[in-house]
């Protein structure tokens, strides 16, 4: 079988677009970066003589995600936007409705207009996220998958905060209202809840899955409420949203009966009533580095082993309490 450029990419841990400028414009490339691709190239037997032609920018890139109903991602696509401005490059947005196979077509689609898409909080599966990256110059947000280049908020880190916040309080017993089954950033958010809930001594009763809506936390309260506990943690300030509403209809008051804790810092959990205990991500800082990889992935400055991790903290407001 004759070797390509994808194999070459692969061998030197780069883009496909950083192999072709290693031969068509190496002066937009660094020393050392060249270096690896001539030397992988040479390991496997590419020469130059067919290398491919010189890969023009076209000066625009894309973003794909989940949702931009959600409020999450409007910091998102700030912070994407106010970054791609300051090296002139134009973003193109689309929403896959928290379809894979719409993410999926997407991609594909948005791959043929684009220099790099960044993909955010995707739903597909670890090996479509890899077929996909050999297609196009790929960074994801809020998911990790080994070999892709990615940026996380730590969701894991932010749960930690919230369950020692609670226990701290005098709480022992907390539901969690999880969020989609097949979630990425829930398995992160249940896997920092079970560390903390063992070293603090605290006995979690979890519900879900529920759609990360305001729907989702009408349903999720009924059930915390009945499971006797004295706080709840919910997937995203929506679901907390939508829990302190039924809460409220209930007339179970918040936080005199029951504490709640939401995920985000949306900018309306410090506007509710009672303002929203919640977990700070930091979104808008988020899309800003999502598209500083893409665009070091494009200039060979970072490679496929590239990953960011930005820190979460815990905002106190009105809805968490010792409990009654």
């Amino acid at each position: 079988m004759s070797v390509t450029i994808h194999d070459v990419a692969r061998r030197a841990n780069v883009s496909i677009s950083t192999v072709s400028r290693a031969f068509t414009s190496p002066d937009l490339v660094r020393h050392q970066t060249r270096s690896r691709v001539l030397a992988a190239a040479s390991e496997l037997g590419y020469h130059a003589v067919g290398a491919p032609q010189p890969v023009v920018r076209t000066g625009h890139i894309g973003i794909v995600v989940s949702d931009l109903g959600n409020p999450f991602f409007t910091g998102v696509l700030d912070g994407v936007q106010a970054r791609a401005r300051q090296d002139d490059v134009a973003v193109l947005f689309a929403s896959s409705d928290q379809d894979p196979a719409t993410e999926q077509n997407l991609v594909r689609r948005m791959a043929r207009q684009v220099d790099g898409v960044v993909l955010g909080s995707p739903s597909m599966t670890d090996d479509q996220l890899r077929a996909l990256a050999t297609q196009t110059t790929l960074v994801l947000l809020n998911r990790e998958v080994p070999g892709i280049p990615s940026i996380v908020m730590d969701a894991a880190d932010g749960m930690r905060q919230a369950i020692e916040h609670l226990a701290a309080l005098g709480h022992r017993r907390c539901a969690y209202l999880g969020g989609p089954r097949m979630s990425w950033a829930n398995r992160a958010r249940r896997a920092g809840l079970a560390e903390a809930a063992e070293r603090h001594g605290t006995e979690v009763v979890e519900f879900g899955p529920f759609p990360p809506v305001f729907e989702g936390g009408l349903q999720g309260a009924d059930l915390a409420l009945a499971a006797d506990v004295t706080a709840i943690v919910a997937y995203n300030d929506l679901v907390a949203f939508g829990a302190l509403a039924r809460l409220n209809a209930r007339g179970v008051p918040v936080p005199d009966e029951i504490s709640l804790v939401g995920f985000d810092d949306l900018v309306f959990a410090a506007i509710s009533a009672p303002p929203l205990t919640t977990i700070a991500m930091p979104t808008e800082a988020a899309g800003r580095a999502a598209v500083t990889i893409l665009l070091d992935l494009l200039d060979g400055a970072a490679d496929e082993h590239t990953a960011q991790v930005l820190d979460t903290y815990l905002i106190v407001r009105a809805t968490t309490a010792p409990p009654a």
